[in-house]
């Protein structure tokens, strides 16, 4: 029956209907289910030429399906929202010819991105996102040949930015990257010395991978030596520490600054790309975004960086709160 099918979509069973367990199930799924009619999904074992998996089940598979890593052609492998589904990046070794893996919001996706190094040759997507229990050093897959998008938010990746060769990612589109990548979105930095360093390999990374980093924050960690409170009851938010960094754009010119948590002061900018030409097309827009955002900066006109803690309550003591 069908034995030529080349793709499968497992979903969400109907209230009442689950599948079989698998091994090392949660036992006490399996008692709130034990009412359930239960049903066998290791027919789609006899589907050898499956070149597309997609396991969308929710709670309707629980435990370990060695078998659904079994399907030697498999090129595109879809894991979404399988919340009891236990499983390994290290059980994808076996297939050989994969190009795409997709994992959304698994909770028990267990390994380290390395192992994904055995599929080196083939693999040219990984989507692994709201996986936290993925760990590794995104790094580790900068020599995969094919690769055109690598997004890993939401997992505990590590690594760095900055590490970034000029021969690593070549064939690279998308990068996503988590809060525990230094430069990841929404990264803390442990110190002020260290942002211009990262905004200059992010910018660097721009120019070869469109939109990176775009609309992404970072901002100084609480536990950075550099980090101070400003506790006043009659500050309001405009009085936030600018502590947080964003990247702007002023017409062609990018550039990133260190503003408050609700952007509206913010200190000077620093500059990623030179001032465009006079006699180019887009210097008059440049000039005029530039003399408005200029005439924004307030509190902190002359900063490069957030002030220290002395600076910040001298400009707050001028301002008569304190």
């Amino acid at each position: 029956a069908l034995p030529n099918l080349q793709e499968i979509n497992l979903h969400d069973m109907e209230y009442g209907h689950r599948f079989v367990d698998g091994e090392d199930p949660d036992e006490s799924m399996t008692a709130a289910t034990a009412n359930e009619t239960i049903h066998d999904i290791n027919i789609i074992t006899n589907f050898r030429k499956l070149r597309e998996l997609h396991v969308h089940t929710n709670s309707s598979m629980n435990g370990r399906y060695p078998f659904l890593f079994n399907f030697q052609l498999l090129q595109k492998f879809t894991m979404f929202g399988c919340f009891n589904l236990k499983w390994d990046l290290s059980m994808l070794e076996g297939l050989s010819l994969l190009k795409e893996l997709h994992c959304y919001n698994n909770n028990f996706l267990t390994g380290n991105i390395n192992s994904l190094r055995e599929l080196k040759d083939t693999l040219e997507k990984v989507i692994i996102s709201l996986c936290p229990d993925v760990e590794g050093n995104f790094n580790d897959l900068a020599d995969v040949p094919s690769l055109v998008k690598l997004e890993l938010s939401l997992t505990s990746v590590s690594g760095d930015i900055r590490k970034i060769g000029e021969t690593d990612f070549l064939k690279l589109e998308h990068l996503g990257l988590p809060d525990t990548v230094c430069g990841g979105r929404e990264y803390e930095f442990h110190r002020i010395s260290d942002v211009p360093e990262v905004m200059h390999s992010i910018h660097h990374l721009r120019k070869r991978v469109l939109g990176f980093a775009e609309g992404w924050t970072w901002s100084l960690s609480e536990l950075s030596p550099d980090f101070y409170h400003f506790d006043n009851p009659r500050a309001s938010d405009l009085d936030d520490v600018p502590f947080f960094v964003a990247m702007v754009q002023v017409g062609s010119r990018l550039g990133w600054r260190w503003e408050n948590d609700a952007s509206d002061q913010h200190c000077e900018m620093n500059w990623l790309d030179p001032e465009p030409e006079k006699e180019s097309s887009d210097y008059e827009e440049y000039t005029l975004e530039l003399q408005a955002m200029q005439e924004k900066i307030d509190l902190y006109r002359g900063f490069q960086q957030p002030p220290t803690e002395a600076e910040y309550n001298r400009i707050q003591n001028m301002r008569g709160l304190y």
